[in-house]
């Protein structure tokens, strides 16, 4: 079972990553107006909440896209139906240290969050992330048909 979580993280984390550079900064730059706005950020909290939002996302981003690439790419150089169980439980305890890692960092943005923006905001933060992510889910596919 946990290998199929593995396998499945590893799938969506290689179609991201495979995107254009470019498409990548436009989308960062709607989400940096869109919560700018939704939060309501004064000019001198967004002086110093960017810098450490910005850090987070590409700390999170080396840990999803890079690390776990590197994840699947082993697993592809293995041919997945020849892995041995130990090759295979070996790949779960990295997954399970990337994760590990991720909810430390987490829990380090958390912390750093409280000391620019205010309890209520830095709550609210994750309400306007997921609200902009279903929004480009949305016009993803809406362009694709």
């Amino acid at each position: 079972m946990k290998l199929y979580v593995v396998l499945l993280v590893l799938a969506s984390s290689l179609t991201f990553a495979q995107g254009n550079q470019e498409k990548r900064e436009k989308i960062k730059a709607l989400k940096v107006a869109f919560l700018t706005e939704k939060l309501a950020l004064t000019s001198e909290e967004a002086q110093k909440f960017w810098p450490i939002y910005n850090a987070f996302e590409e700390k999170q981003f080396e840990i999803r896209y890079k690390k776990l690439r590197g994840l699947g790419k082993q697993l592809e150089e293995n041919n997945e139906e020849k892995i041995s169980d130990k090759e295979a439980l070996q790949l779960i305890a990295q997954f399970e240290s990337y994760e590990d890692e991720l909810h430390g960092l987490k829990k380090k943005f958390s912390k750093d969050l409280l000391t620019v923006l205010s309890p209520k905001k830095a709550i609210l933060l994750k309400k306007y992330e997921d609200e902009f992510n279903r929004k480009l889910l949305r016009q993803m596919r809406e362009g694709r048909n």
